[in-house]
């Protein structure tokens, strides 16, 4: 039986962060490749198709095929991008590997350890996060008469505050954290709407669902998401991707994506503010001059 073509549109991000992000959509033979690869690139930019071949148990076709399936046009290229990226590595510090924590670790090293690994992750959703569909995703949202945002869990949490700033700014948004209400919310919608969902893995039910709809009913749906090729993002009309890496037990999954969703958000914001600056700017100024009346004076 022939194996998928497995295709993905090559970003300006590394080629780890791009593995990663594919990595659990991959056919079996694959993943193998991809997990040699992610534990260990060194050793690959080094070693021959041949060699690569015999470490994965698989043929030098369906390497080949791997390689095109992240948009390169063979092995060769993908030892170039690997060897270009541990170069970078070198020069700007070591590559980021998953995080694990003990028991009895002291707090100076968790704090070190966690900022290390959020800093990572935030330089790596910078270098591969597609600016073009993220100017598309803001201009959307300038355009839209509703925006819906479906998230649930810790997702939730960061896409609550952009909800909230864009409703200050005097966008009308509503936030969905209840299937139900999300599927009825989407159901309103058609094409001068936009509905928003947030999902690290991109699988989670109760998100895909409610923007399955609003797709449906012609609104412009746009994925946040960790996986390019998820559920979420196979229903979006513009996927923003993050590059949050793996987590230790002692840290879910919703951790580490928060801080990638984050920039992620805060840029969309940013795009927001800066095409309606005429209105926004006395929105929020006026806002911030009836809060402060409720600040209690200092002593």
């Amino acid at each position: 039986m022939a194996e998928r073509d497995e295709r993905y549109s090559p970003t300006a991000g590394g080629i780890l962060t791009r593995i990663r992000g594919v990595e659990p959509t991959l056919s079996a033979a694959h993943r193998r490749i991809a997990e040699v690869i992610l534990a260990e690139p060194d050793v690959v930019a080094a070693c021959t198709i041949t060699e690569l071949g015999e470490r994965c148990g698989t043929s030098l076709t369906t390497i080949t095929r791997f390689c095109r399936g992240l948009g390169l046009g063979g092995y060769p290229e993908l030892r170039l991008a690997l060897a270009t990226e541990l170069g970078r590595s070198r020069a700007n510090g070591p590559l980021r590997r998953a995080i694990t924590f003990a028991p009895d670790d002291p707090t100076s090293q968790v704090l070190q350890s966690l900022v290390m690994s959020d800093t990572a992750a935030m330089d790596e959703t910078a270098a591969q996060l597609d600016v073009a569909a993220l100017d598309r995703a803001a201009a959307a949202l300038v355009r839209a008469r509703f925006t819906d945002f479906f998230a649930v869990s810790g997702s939730a949490g960061i896409t609550l505050d952009l909800q909230l700033r864009l409703h200050a700014a005097g966008r009308p948004c509503a936030l969905w954290t209840d299937v139900h209400n999300a599927l009825a919310s989407a159901n309103a919608r058609d094409h001068r709407d936009v509905a928003v969902a947030v999902s690290h893995s991109g699988t989670t039910a109760e998100v895909v669902e409610p923007l399955t709809v609003a797709r449906d009913r012609g609104a412009t749906t746009i994925a946040i998401t960790n996986f390019p090729r998820s559920p979420l993002a196979e229903v979006a009309d513009i996927v923003l991707t993050t590059a949050a890496g793996e987590s230790s037990p002692f840290r879910a999954g919703a951790m580490a994506a928060r801080h990638p969703q984050m920039l992620v958000l805060d840029c969309l914001y940013v795009g927001v503010v800066q095409r309606t600056h005429e209105t926004t700017d006395l929105l929020l100024t006026s806002a911030t001059e009836v809060i402060d009346r409720h600040r209690l004076p200092q002593r």
